[in-house]
Order: structure tokens, then sequence, then C-alpha cells
């Protein structure tokens, strides 16, 4: 990846000691200091607060992996986030996503690669993406399928990820 898009500068890590603590608990959660954390680290409050949010994301709820991460790619490929959508590719491998359902998570949510339930995830991810407000109908079919809690964070992960793929694109972090 090239940094000359990036409109903020990077903070290198270990270059300012009073984000030290932040800097191990992000390089803990996630293995290192991506260059979305190192433009992140401008703000040591909010990339705390960011690391902390997409842990419980990622980590801590009952969505389950290949849904989480399939809502992830379909989140990038519709904002245009092509660095969210290759940085998540492995993770929805180990995940249990195959390469033709990735693949497809570039087209629609409609394709013979997917289950019923990833249909409705999809279905919820492009309506909350593209639409902003959700049909009832649309979340309605998630939360019978999945009862309210996994349906709020279904909604919680489509939501932070947006906001995610948004973050990077303004900030120029795009490949």
């Amino acid at each position: 990846m090239t940094t000359d898009s990036i409109r903020v500068p990077l903070v290198v890590p270990g270059t300012r000691p009073e984000l030290a603590d932040i800097e191990a608990n992000i390089q803990a959660a996630r293995g290192r200091i991506s260059v979305l954390y190192q433009v992140l680290l401008n703000s040591a409050p909010l990339a705390q607060g960011w690391e902390a949010l997409l842990t419980v994301i990622r980590n801590h709820t009952q969505v389950p992996p290949d849904l989480r991460e399939l809502i992830i790619l379909r989140v990038a490929v519709l904002n245009g986030a092509d660095y969210e959508f290759e940085a998540h590719v492995p993770h929805a491998k180990a995940g249990g996503l195959d390469d033709a359902q990735i693949a497809a998570a570039k087209l629609d949510g409609s394709a013979e690669v997917f289950d019923e339930e990833k249909r409705c995830v999809l279905h919820l991810t492009d309506c909350m993406t593209r639409d902003i407000r959700v049909r009832p109908e649309v979340f309605d079919a998630v939360l019978q399928r999945f009862g309210v809690q996994v349906a709020v964070e279904i909604t919680a992960t489509i939501a932070a990820y947006n906001m995610v793929s948004r973050f990077l694109l303004a900030l120029g972090i795009e490949h």
C-alpha cells in the first residue's frame, strides 16, 4: 500500500510514549498496527474507543464469523472501500467463506452460493448501506431468523463497518 494518498500524518508506532498502552492494546487485538490505526492514533481517545468497539463487534458478539465477514466484505464493496475488502479476505476465509462466496460478495446478495441465512443478512446489509432506512419487512426477516440479540448485533456490525469504510475513504486510505 502506498501512503501518498493519505490526508493526515501517520503516527509511527513507538514514537509517542503517551500512546504506548493504546498501541499495545491494538497490537494484542490485531496482531499489528495497520495504517488505519496509525491514522486513528492522531486522536488517542478515538483510537482507544474505535479499538474497543471494533473488538466487541469482531470478537464478542453471537454473529457467526462467516456472516460477520460477509457483512464486512459487502459493505466494503458497496462503499468502494478496496482496502477494507482486501484486509478482510483472509478473515473471511478463516471464518468459513469460500472463494466463490467471496467473489459473489462483489456482485449481489442473491447469488446461488449463498443460503437463505446469508441472503437475509446481505439484504439487510444492502438496505442499510445503500438506502439508509430499512423497510420493516427486511428487518423483520432478520429478527425472525436470528432473534433480538443477534439481529441487533448484525445491525451494529453493518453500521460499524459503514463507519470504517467511510472513514477510510474520507482520509484517503484506499489501497
